[in-house]
């Protein structure tokens, strides 16, 4: 005898009304395919902005043309070497532009010291 009452009795659930509200099932199969995507071409897939198609058991790049991993590991390093440079030339010209400050300044405090010696120089006459 249970101990709260009734046994577990679970509801049963109603009879679905329609089996299929779509119309797709009263279509030609080449219809269906079309209508639903359903031709399937290779794998593909986009990494690092590079698109790749998966063909004949080789994955290909399709917006990379045809350069060989060879040619693009060649083309990595004189980037980075061309980086390189750039800073380097970047930082040599913030040391001729420091050096160009300084010595204007010093060209102005020059000319104000030769300024400054003539007006004293004429008042002593």
């Amino acid at each position: 005898m249970p101990l709260f009452g009734n046994t577990f009795s679970p509801k049963k659930t109603p009879p679905r009304k329609s089996a299929s509200l779509s119309s797709l099932h009263t279509l030609d199969r080449s219809i269906r395919e079309v209508e639903l995507g359903l031709e399937y071409g290779p794998p593909a897939m986009n990494i690092g902005g590079q698109s790749w198609k998966f063909e004949d058991g080789h994955w290909i790049t399709e917006s990379g043309g045809n350069a060989s991993s060879k040619e693009v590991q060649r083309l990595k390093k004189r980037n980075l070497q061309l980086e390189e440079e750039n800073n380097l030339l970047k930082s040599k010209i913030e040391v001729l532009m420091d050096m160009l400050t300084e010595t204007t300044v010093e060209y102005h405090l020059m000319e104000k010291e030769i300024e400054d010696m003539k007006t004293q120089h004429r008042r002593k006459k």
